[in-house]
């Protein structure tokens, strides 16, 4: 499988990053009230969202605006599933991302290696030594509180361009006590993009979980609503088995279009029009 280069990630941003407009002449007179910018962009990379509980940035009518941290991080994300996948795809923007999560879904043979196809995409969005560093050091402290709230948080400030909004809330960790670790996400983008509990499953529920408790020390239970495509987010909770976990064993959405063609040619899905693809 030929692996992407770094142009690859270059020409994404350039497709997403909104171009400089072009500085007047210093020949032109300009008032003297004119405001320049409180501040430039650096190279640091800042979260994109608000506050936790401040509502997303808003274009006219009540649409989602992404901001120019947004841009990057769509495009950085999408690079590095494109590195696992061999395969980009021509659409721009959120939309060629989920082709490509449907070219991972494809990709892997079974659901198992589906899901640690998008591990390793997870693990290739931080320098592995932040993630060993934070394991061996933030993980234990508290019996793992602290890491709960602190990737609660991070979470809920820096994925909303993937979810859409979402918010910090509490849970109840198993020992009774509550804890602000969970993250609500109102209505996943991603999910209602795919329109594929498969791909829900496979591709983002189970990797992330698996990729917090092994590679970040931190016990996630993630429990999707395909009614109404919220999901609640339960850091410092373990999941359960997967025998037992609810998630695996809903019907396929009614907006899943492999779903529509199976009803039409009169084929059936898994047991008790469970989703195939889990």
């Amino acid at each position: 499988m030929a692996t992407p280069t770094a142009s690859r990630l270059h020409r994404h941003l350039l497709s997403v990053l909104p171009s400089r407009p072009p500085r007047a002449s210093s020949s032109s007179s300009s008032p003297a009230t004119t405001q320049r910018p409180s501040h430039r962009p650096t190279s640091r990379l800042h979260c994109s969202s608000s506050p936790v509980e401040a509502p997303l940035p808003l274009a006219k009518g009540g649409e989602y605006r992404p901001s120019f941290a947004d841009d990057f991080l769509l495009a950085f994300f999408r690079a590095k599933m494109v590195e696992e996948v061999g395969w980009d795809s021509q659409k721009p923007g959120y939309a060629g991302l989920i082709e490509v999560a449907n070219r991972l879904m494809v990709k892997g043979k079974s659901a198992l290696e589906t899901e640690q196809s998008a591990v390793r995409v997870l693990q290739a969005l931080f320098p592995p030594l932040l993630l060993d560093l934070f394991k061996a050091l933030l993980a234990p402290i508290a019996n793992g509180q602290l890491a709960s709230m602190m990737v609660a948080r991070a979470t809920a400030l820096s994925c909303q361009w993937l979810m859409g909004t979402c918010s910090v809330n509490s849970v109840t960790l198993p020992d009774g006590k509550s804890l602000s670790s969970g993250v609500f996400v109102e209505k996943c983008k991603y999910l209602e993009e795919n329109k594929c509990l498969g791909i829900c499953i496979n591709t983002c529920k189970l990797p992330t979980q698996t990729f917090f408790k092994d590679h970040m020390g931190v016990d996630l239970y993630m429990e999707p609503n395909f009614e109404d495509y919220s999901c609640q987010f339960n850091f410092g909770v373990p999941p359960p088995p997967l025998d037992t976990d609810k998630a695996l064993k809903e019907p396929c959405l009614d907006i899943c279009t492999s779903a529509r063609r199976r009803r039409e040619i009169g084929s059936n899905s898994g047991p008790d029009g469970l989703c195939p693809q889990v």
